[in-house]
């Protein structure tokens, strides 16, 4: 899910305002306004609202509202971002809104959609937009840079959900209603170019990727003040060497890209070529630079996600806005538009729940996978071999029938250590009871040293023990890796395949496939 963050600040500026108010003036600074945007999110905050202060033109203050509002997204303050664009005066109530601004209504909140990760219904109002053909073929400038940002937006909505042909199409849909007239429209024209390049890559045309990435790199470095566009190719640049495991390639364009953004605030940017950087490290295994660069990431991160769970809360404001405002714009009966504004605060409930829940899980994964690598890279026997008693706990007589002496215990983890070298865990017989009366151990105490000492009960020791002795098996042994996942479970010594799927799963963070390539990867790189 990465461009979720990063791709969603580029979309929109709404520079559409009527013939009869607008002026060569506002529409200069409204362009300087929209290139400061790619230089620094403050520097046009500053601007625009310096501007918004003294023009009372209605459609003059949506306008700079949008810039702000993408300023804000770009920093990733998603609540800000959706805040301001949803805002009005309380002298615009009562005047009227020309067609023109009820469709920037439905263009404004598909925009906020994307902020908030809800691609679906961004793409729905999209594509109800550019049905309207008449909008289609209009020849005023302002309406064409809108339709590209709006086939934009929708080819981005496309990539998102991996559907990378339509995805390009829209893109080159936005091509044709482009023109280098404005910084405006060359600057669309970049994010599209970039954008494309990423999508070849994804669908595996790497060596047409790269010329065209290459490309786009020579002559954004021939334009001056272009940190964001500049800093956003080299890390899809990245990303191809990624590809070919050329790591130190892959990071030598990620600092490029940092070095363009480093003091800036592209919040959203800057956190997705951190988890770059911690990915081509981790797979250099340099876990110093790793951990650095990952902990970058999720500092980041942890910041932009909580901006967007709040953020929903403000999208309330702005669908209202959008339910007022668009009476007109709409062919939908109130009773339908009703019960499409309930649907839509229930998908953005659920789809908020789902997003938090799968990231959690995706993180907690992680870590799992790290550690779990790291104690396979460094595997040692779970007691140490002198298990000697010192002499002043060996006088240590039970005083609580209750209650296992220390001496009792020290026999057991030492009948435990050479029941684990033997591999009789592997046996599917294998219980509590069978190993109990093997080592002639008492039931009770033998479980209350296999929870004292290895911290779970007896089913979540031997399981443990099998996956790493499988795990280890596996990454030393490759003729493991052609055989079936059902006959490794078997030999594993559980009893079925989903069993041990999830025994493996909840031990190694990653499925038993997805370890198995892991593995290949690694001996074929």
């Amino acid at each position: 899910m990465w461009l979720k963050n990063i791709f969603i600040p580029f979309i929109l500026l709404f520079s559409v305002y009527s013939k009869a108010q607008s002026s060569p003036d506002f529409t200069i600074l409204a362009d300087k306004a929209f290139q400061k945007l790619y230089q620094n999110p403050d520097d046009c905050i500053n601007y625009s609202l310096s501007i918004l202060i003294s023009d009372q033109n209605i459609e003059h203050k949506i306008v700079l509202r949008n810039i702000i509002s993408q300023a804000y997204a770009m920093k990733g303050d998603y609540v800000q971002s959706v805040n301001i664009a949803s805002q009005k005066d309380e002298s615009d109530e009562h005047k009227s809104r020309s067609y023109f601004m009820q469709m920037f209504a439905d263009y404004n909140l598909a925009d906020q959609y994307q902020n908030l990760d809800l691609y679906n219904q961004s793409q729905r109002i999209i594509s109800a937009l550019l049905a309207n053909r008449k909008l289609l073929k209009s020849d005023d400038k302002k309406v064409r840079i809108t339709i590209a940002k709006l086939y934009q937006l929708q080819g981005l909505n496309f990539g998102i959900n991996r559907n990378y042909d339509v995805a390009l199409e829209n893109l080159s849909k936005s091509d044709q209603f482009i023109d280098n007239h404005n910084e405006e429209n060359k600057i669309i024209g970049y994010e599209n170019r970039i954008f494309r390049s990423t999508y070849l890559l994804r669908k595996n045309k790497l060596s047409e990727a790269k010329q065209s990435i290459e490309k786009v790199i020579s002559d954004l470095e021939k334009e001056n003040e272009q940190p964001f566009l500049q800093a956003l190719a080299y890390e899809d640049y990245s990303r191809y060497y990624f590809s070919k495991q050329d790591y130190h390639t892959a990071i030598d364009n990620l600092e490029k890209a940092l070095s363009k953004v480093e003091n800036l605030p592209f919040n959203t940017l800057k956190a997705r070529i951190y988890e770059s950087l911690s990915k081509n490290y981790f797979a250099l295994h340099n876990d110093e630079k790793y951990h650095e660069y990952n902990k970058l990431y999720n500092e980041y991160r942890t910041k932009t996600d909580s901006s967007t769970k709040e953020g929903i809360r403000y999208i309330v404001k702005l669908v209202e806005t959008y339910q007022n405002k668009s009476l007109e714009f709409q062919k939908h009966t109130e009773l339908e538009k009703f019960w499409m504004i309930s649907s839509l605060f229930s998908l953005i409930i659920i789809g908020l729940i789902i997003y938090f829940l799968i990231i959690k899980s995706k993180n907690k994964d992680l870590r799992k996978q790290f550690e779990f690598f790291e104690k396979q890279r460094n595997r040692k026997k779970t007691i140490p071999a002198d298990t000697s008693i010192p002499k002043e706990e060996m006088t240590v007589t039970e005083k609580d029938n209750n209650k296992i002496s220390k001496e009792k215990e020290y026999e057991i983890l030492q009948k435990l250590q050479a029941w684990e070298e033997s591999d009789q865990y592997l046996s599917k017989s294998m219980s509590l009871s069978m190993l109990s009366a093997q080592m002639g151990v008492n039931t009770k105490y033998l479980s209350e040293v296999i929870n004292s000492s290895k911290g779970k009960n007896f089913n979540g020791y031997i399981n443990e023990l099998r996956i790493n002795h499988i795990a280890h098996l596996l990454k030393t042994d490759s003729t493991y890796l052609n055989y079936k996942v059902s006959y490794l479970a078997e030999f594993s010594g559980f009893s079925s395949h989903s069993a041990f799927t999830t025994v493996f799963k909840s031990v190694t963070g990653m499925s038993p496939n997805a370890y198995i390539q892991e593995i290949s990867k690694n001996k074929t790189s």
